[in-house]
């Protein structure tokens, strides 16, 4: 076999059947290996390789599988860079292979030569440059491990491409993908002590990340919520991991909390927190995040235990199996004193039910798309406002930029996401910002024919950065009002792709109680005011109680 050949042998081997990828001199070896197995292979192109990456993210997100793109070398591989990042910062299993030019011309500046490895080291689990077919499917065979293991994460494969045209005898180091790897424990002592500090808490709160949903404990999780009658509060990428209409449920904490998740979690006297990592953006003001709490800590990932918060307690683990075990040693508890005091935290926003404000948007649209929905969005204020107003209902799939909140992932997350899951709808959120960034996308939604609804939140301006310089910045607006009186429903027609335009909730309303099952792209413009705020907020450095309900 050539090298390609191997590529493809072993994609096949691992059960890999969609590949995200776009073509370039030194991967040519490889498409023209792919050229014979159209029939096993299923090749998106996006418009530009960021969003080959974001789509393989979105794709291995929503599907449970290892998100695989392949692109060229030189501007190829370095356009690859935002998308793996993203990856990395989110904990998604990729394995992204770049084109690489022939070894004898390595570190010559030669036509698209870039050292990939070097560039994208920090933001890889691990990388490999492959310069010997010999070494070429153990290399794919530790690529598709790696990723999965432990902590789920992106790791590159660059192969010369003499690799690629050599010839040599195909050996397979095929070996199945395990999912986070750890040892079999016996039971935990330290496990047994949390479940007793759970019973003898008064005033406890689970504090759940995106650990829940990659570790598919979210069962589990409401197992233990419910026997011990413990509030729960979700991190951005946690969303989607627990009922949102479940009486236990608090939702979003942090910076865009809401006022009784972030009040909890404050007066709270123990905090378990799962798969979560304590960023900046939940924690506030650290020496007052929680400041009577016992924290409680599970995670796979050791680097990330006691990184940005001190921890009274940890435990290194799978969270499915570790939950189970806590579940089966917490006592029966109704904790009435304190979820009426939760209760009591709660405060009304003030939103009016016909106002044509995000909020009423948003629960329109949930209410119209119930069961097992995949909700998308770019990065902004729709972003914040999805999180605040989604009704996620444990079934749902939250697909969003949360660690580098990359403003154009949208578009390209979105027709990922519908390629792994042809038969559940996938609605994406996208502010003006972030569509400009990556509208090119919809030449790939429109080629495909992918059924997705883009809910275009227009408000003319960058919205989250303009909000900032009204409350921080002394009304200072500099460079962020989008005054280019941009006709998106021409650009829509322009890729031959249905578009409509709302201003008001009744027509919104209306379209949407007509609406029939989504069988082909769609995009919704909605005219928002640019004065509309992402509320609540904590200001930067302040603590999470801190918070600004009502601006005016």
């Amino acid at each position: 076999m050539t090298g390609a050949q191997m590529v493809v042998a072993y994609l096949k081997e691992q059960q890999v059947d969609t590949i995200f990828g776009y073509q370039g001199g030194a991967v040519i070896p490889l498409f023209d290996a792919l050229y014979d197995e159209q029939d096993h292979f299923r090749i998106v192109r996006p418009a530009h390789e960021q969003n080959a990456v974001h789509a393989a993210d979105a794709y291995a997100r929503t599907t449970g599988k290892t998100g695989v793109c392949i692109v060229t070398s030189g501007p190829g591989a370095t356009n690859t860079v935002t998308g793996i990042a993203n990856a990395y910062m989110d904990s998604v299993p990729l394995v992204v292979i770049t084109g690489q030019v022939a070894s004898g011309l390595l570190g010559k500046d030669s036509f698209q030569e870039i050292d990939i490895t070097g560039v994208t080291m920090p933001i890889t689990k691990y990388n490999m440059l492959v310069k010997d077919i010999t070494q070429l499917t153990k290399a794919l065979a530790k690529a598709f491990s790696i990723a999965n293991e432990g902590r789920p994460g992106p790791v590159l494969v660059d192969i010369t491409k003499d690799v690629l045209m050599g010839k040599d005898r195909f050996v397979s180091h095929y070996k199945p993908v395990e999912k986070f790897c750890l040892p079999e424990e016996e039971p935990s002592d330290t496990l047994a002590e949390i479940a007793k500090r759970i019973n003898q808490s008064k005033k406890p709160v689970i504090y759940a990340g995106g650990g829940v949903k990659i570790s598919g404990a979210q069962e589990v999780l409401l197992k233990l919520a419910e026997k011990n009658a413990i509030p729960v509060v979700n991190t951005l990428m946690g969303l989607g991991g627990f009922p949102r209409d479940h009486q236990l449920s608090l939702g979003l904490v942090g910076m865009h909390g809401f006022k009784e998740a972030n009040l909890t979690v404050t007066n709270s006297d123990l905090i378990l927190a799962i798969g979560a990592r304590f960023s900046d953006r939940v924690t506030g003001k650290k020496d007052r995040f929680a400041p009577g709490a016992t924290i409680i800590h599970l995670d796979i990932d050791e680097a990330e235990i006691g990184k940005n918060m001190a921890v009274s307690m940890a435990h290194v683990c799978d969270l499915k199996s570790a939950l189970e075990e806590v579940v089966d040693q917490v006592e029966e508890n109704k904790r009435e004193e304190w979820l009426e005091q939760v209760s009591s935290f709660q405060v009304d926003d003030g939103v009016d039910p016909g106002d044509f404000a995000a909020k009423n948007i948003i629960q329109s649209i949930s209410r119209r798309f119930t069961g097992d929905p995949i909700v998308v969005t770019d990065v902004g204020q729709h972003q914040m406002w999805t999180a605040q107003f989604w009704n996620f209902n444990g079934k749902t799939d939250f697909v969003t930029s949360g660690g580098l909140g990359t403003m154009g992932f949208g578009l390209g997350a979105s027709y990922g996401a519908k390629t792994g899951n042809p038969d559940r709808n996938v609605i994406l959120f996208v502010g003006d910002g972030g569509f400009r960034m990556s509208c090119q996308e919809l030449v790939t939604i429109s080629r495909y024919k992918i059924p997705v609804l883009i809910v275009l939140m227009n408000n003319n301006t960058l919205g989250m950065v303009r909000q900032w310089q009204k409350l921080f910045s002394n009304k200072r607006y500099m460079e962020t009002d989008i005054n280019d009186d941009m006709d998106y429903m021409k650009l829509a027609e322009a890729y031959r792709i249905q578009a409509r335009q709302f201003s008001d909730m009744k027509s919104l309303q209306g379209w949407l109680d007509e609406l029939e099952d989504l069988k082909e792209p769609m995009l919704i413009e909605c005219k928002i005011g640019k004065d509309d705020n992402v509320l609540p907020i904590v200001p930067p450095g302040e603590a999470i109680d801190d918070l600004i309900i009502k601006t005016y």
